[in-house]
């Protein structure tokens, strides 16, 4: 296996700390409204999850993060930054995104160091950026040498398997059936990956209403586990 695709597994690994397991981005919600109760919901709603929140946001948002920091523009690096933040309508889920965004860049920069990754801690200081994990992979994943389809896919996975170590534990689910959800989604994400690329940047922001209701219901649910 290329030493890039190691690389990046790391950064897939549910273990790897970047405050992912306190955030549930609107499920908790689906979950105390009793819309998502067992595998077969819980997979339903990880399937709309991903071709309409990831592949329509971050996932795009990703592709052109990838193809600016190819070309040496990092203008728009920093323009797709702001767009993923301010098309977060939801309180808790921007501002937890915002918290991941940073915590993965400090870990990232502990590993690795290169410019356009302290350039985006300093405006990130400066309050001129605001820090966002899909930013902070795909800036990693071309700096590894990944090529940005397979970057593209990590990251998808990435996200994918901290919603099913956080479904395991709020709803509850087993966790063999959390890993069969796993393996069954995996083929789910080049045809995601194929999505992104078809995308236009037209295209940034066509999200499921549903899930972005829920994550703004999320500061109103009776108890709590997650903080979005």
């Amino acid at each position: 296996m290329d030493k890039s695709m190691l690389s990046l597994l790391q950064l897939c690994d549910s273990n790897f700390p970047t405050g992912a397991f306190s955030h549930s981005f609107g499920l908790e919600s689906y979950i105390q409204e009793g819309q998502v109760h067992d595998p077969a919901t819980f997979a339903n709603w990880l399937g709309v999850y991903l071709n309409q929140q990831l592949v329509h946001a971050d996932g795009l948002a990703a592709r052109c993060v990838f193809d600016a920091v190819q070309g040496n523009r990092p203008d728009e690096v920093w323009k797709w930054d702001r767009l993923l933040t301010v098309q977060n309508l939801a309180r808790e889920t921007r501002e937890g995104t915002q918290k991941m965004g940073d915590r993965m860049l400090a870990l990232i920069e502990s590993m690795y160091s290169f410019p356009l990754l302290s350039q985006y801690r300093q405006r990130i200081r400066g309050k001129d950026s605001f820090g966002h994990p899909a930013v902070v992979f795909t800036m990693t994943g071309h700096h590894l040498g990944a090529s940005r389809e397979d970057t593209l896919v990590f990251y998808l996975y990435s996200v994918v398997v901290g919603l099913v170590q956080n479904a395991v534990r709020a709803i509850p689910l087993g966790q063999t059936a959390g890993q069969r959800i796993i393996r069954d989604v995996q083929e789910a994400l080049p045809a995601a990956v194929d999505r992104i690329l078809a995308l236009d940047e037209e295209d940034f922001g066509v999200l499921s209403p549903g899930i972005e209701l829920s994550q703004m219901k999320h500061e109103r649910v009776n108890i709590r586990i997650f903080m979005s």
